[in-house]
């Protein structure tokens, strides 16, 4: 199917969302998405059920699955994230390099909830936690889960705002690659990288503008996210001429998270937001010419 919509930007239950892989395929069906990329966070558990599922279905609704993955990266201690479409889940170093996200990530929310036991006073302990959530990549997002579903919160922005959001007294950071290491990583399986949701960043133009310029010119940077959930027109429209500016490519995406993220939905984010498959077959151009 090359008519219709897509969604570049979704998150499953091997991350921080809440519909499993397969959930995912039928949601799209749902909302009539003939595509849309698994981009976990630094994890690419997801994407071999995702895709059995739409040839379990053999339906010709059924939406093609990219495989894609979000990188979480740092620069200047910003938080900065990479999305990489079309990577190949069996490349061996980028599988290792995920591994380390994944004992990195491990050691960390350890430590996390050590802090809100044994400081905060709140009865969570880390066996129980992956107990709840056995098949997850654990993140902050399952941490707060886990203390509402307890009633040790009042809801998960509380949690996030009191407890272990940035800067909050219990929140334990984890060592991050940079934006080029993370480029040059994608590349290495073969993806397109993408710079995501950069308005989220909170730069300024010309901060922004720089950062562009050095990645495409230190790391050739694919792509970057024009079209996305919490945008305004204006941030949409200064994306894609930012875009136009350095050749990149458009991607789009909701940041689909399911109940964890409930004001977003699958495809339209958090209004009507159509991405029209003209996007994607850009990006599908650009993966062949390369």
């Amino acid at each position: 199917m090359e008519t219709g919509f897509i969604d570049l930007h979704v998150h499953s239950t091997c991350s921080d969302g809440t519909f499993t892989p397969s959930e995912l395929v039928h949601e799209a069906i749902r909302h009539s998405i003939c595509a849309f990329a698994l981009t976990d966070h630094d994890c690419i558990d997801g994407i071999k059920e995702a895709q059995e599922e739409t040839l379990r279905l053999n339906s010709p609704d059924a939406p093609e699955v990219i495989a894609g993955v979000e990188l979480s990266c740092e620069l200047d201690d910003r938080e900065i994230h990479m999305v990489g479409l079309y990577i190949n889940p069996d490349d061996k170093v980028f599988n290792n390099k995920l591994n380390a996200f994944r004992s990195s990530r491990t050691d960390r929310n350890r430590l996390m909830v050590d802090k809100l036991q044994q400081e905060a006073h709140l009865a969570i302990d880390y066996d129980s936690l992956i107990r709840e959530f056995p098949d997850a990549v654990i993140t902050r997002a399952h941490i707060a889960r886990y203390l509402v579903n307890h009633g040790l919160a009042k809801d998960m922005n509380t949690v996030f705002s009191k407890y272990i959001g940035d800067d909050c007294p219990y929140y334990v950071d984890r060592p991050k690659i940079s934006p080029q290491e993370g480029i040059s990583l994608i590349h290495h399986a073969g993806g397109l990288a993408i710079l995501a949701h950069p308005v989220l960043y909170r730069m300024n133009a010309d901060r922004l503008d720089a950062l562009v310029q050095t990645l495409v010119e230190e790391s050739h940077l694919d792509g970057i996210e024009a079209v996305y959930s919490t945008y305004q027109l204006g941030d949409e429209r200064n994306i894609k001429k930012l875009a136009q500016k350095y050749h990149l490519l458009i991607s789009g995406g909701s940041d689909f998270h399911g109940s964890n993220k409930p004001y977003i939905s699958m495809g339209n984010g958090t209004r009507h937001m159509p991405i029209p498959y003209y996007i994607l077959s850009d990006i599908k151009n650009a993966l062949y010419c390369r």
